[in-house]
C-alpha cells in the first residue's frame, strides 16, 4: 500500500504525463483563449480531427477540460483557471532554463 505522499507524488506524476504529450499540451494550451469547438481546435493546433478527439476524450477523462454542448457544437475548455497558470508558469521556466533544455539529451523523444 502506497502512503499518502506516494500518493500523492504518483497523481502528480500522472498529471505531468498527461501535460507531457505534443498534442495533448497544444491542444491545452489552445483553450487557454477559451472554450472552442473541436473543429476551431483542428484549425489552430494544426491536429487531425480524430487526433484532437481522441486526446481530448483522455483530458477530459481525467479532469483538465470539460465541455459543453451548445447547439449542434460542443465546446472545450480547461476545466480549471490554475491550469492556464500552470502553463503561463511553464512558459517562464522555460524561457529561464531554455539553453538548458535545448542542450539536454535525457528527455529527447
Amino acid at each position: 500500500m502506497l502512503t499518502l505522499q506516494a500518493q500523492a507524488i504518483a497523481l502528480k506524476a500522472k498529471l505531468y504525463r498527461g501535460l507531457a504529450d505534443p498534442s495533448r499540451l497544444s491542444i491545452l494550451e489552445t483553450l487557454r483563449e477559451g472554450p472552442l469547438p473541436v473543429h476551431v481546435i483542428v484549425e489552430k493546433t494544426g491536429l487531425s480531427r480524430t487526433n484532437v478527439s481522441n486526446h481530448l476524450r483522455c483530458l477530459s477523462d481525467c479532469d483538465l477540460v470539460t465541455s459543453q454542448s451548445a447547439g449542434r457544437y460542443t465546446f472545450y475548455q480547461l476545466s480549471h483557471p490554475r491550469i492556464a497558470d500552470l502553463l503561463r508558469m511553464a512558459e517562464d521556466i522555460v524561457r529561464d532554463v531554455a539553453r538548458g533544455m535545448y542542450e539536454c539529451t535525457n528527455y529527447d523523444e
